[in-house]
């Protein structure tokens, strides 16, 4: 009988391969690799990478490109951890940070991350702001490629989830209007290059739900990766872009660096 579970319960090798895979792109630096590259990393022979990985493809884990023949992760497996909540930062170390922001600007603010497609409002303020047009904000989903805090997460991820977010939104999750703009590469080339440099996303009134609200945003980090996004939501009429600006980005940069510093600490 001893024997006879041995059996059954042995380490099947082909998904400890696969996940030898998933584990190596993981940790590729562009977030990309070709099969050859793959067998290095992982000391598996290329033909046994090729096929691990064209399984990979066809269950939505791993993307193909058609240009170079480089394989990349997909968003498919971020949803692989949906079952895992780790929402201790954002209660123990944003929220009372989000506080202090509340304090410096009077405008609401909400921290945002990633839902496939779009962002999802984690932790806000708007309860507390006076100047708050909305109450019941969390679980709230804010396009990514129309509102602040999506560009700022898009523009700072890696180029493998970009490349997984556009093709989400190019086959219509996202609405048609964001289809045409993840469909127009010079636009993401722009949005992408404008964010970086600048430091801080923008939007006015490019949301068609929200025409009259404006807003700023960041990217959280947490060391080299980017978790999410941090806002200050205003009304349009009330504050020209410049004037928001002039006013909100270095309060959020400073909140957004002690985020990070509080979850270095942690």
């Amino acid at each position: 009988m001893a024997l006879q579970r041995d059996a059954i319960y042995a380490n099947v090798r082909g998904l400890t391969r696969g996940l030898d895979v998933l584990r190596a792109l993981n940790r590729m630096e562009s977030g990309r690799a070709t099969a050859q590259q793959l067998a290095q990393e992982t000391g598996l022979h290329r033909t046994t990478v090729r096929r691990l990985l064209e399984t990979l493809v066809a269950e939505g884990f791993v993307r193909r490109s058609e240009s170079d023949d480089t394989f990349g992760l997909t968003l498919q497996v971020r949803a692989l951890s949906e079952g895992f909540t780790d929402d201790e930062w954002i209660s123990t170390t944003a929220a009372p940070l989000m506080g202090e922001l509340l304090q410096q600007v009077v405008w609401p603010s909400d921290l945002t991350t990633p839902d496939g497609d779009a962002m999802i409002i984690r932790e806000t303020t708007h309860r507390f702001s006076p100047l708050s047009f909305h109450r019941a904000m969390v679980g709230r989903r804010l396009p990514m490629l129309l509102t602040a805090s999506g560009r700022a997460y898009f523009a700072n991820c890696t180029e493998a989830e970009q490349e997984s977010i556009v093709a989400m939104l190019r086959a219509g999750a996202g609405g048609e209007h964001q289809a045409a703009l993840a469909s127009d590469a010079q636009f993401v080339q722009n949005l992408v290059r404008r964010v970086r440099q600048d430091g801080f996303s923008t939007n006015h009134g490019d949301w068609s739900e929200q025409r009259n609200i404006s807003a700023i945003a960041v990217p959280l980090r947490a060391g080299e990766r980017v978790l999410g996004s941090l806002n200050v939501v205003y009304l349009s009429r009330a504050l020209k872009p410049a004037e928001a600006e002039a006013k909100f980005v270095a309060p959020l940069a400073s909140i957004a660096g002690k985020i990070a510093a509080g979850l270095a600490d942690a």
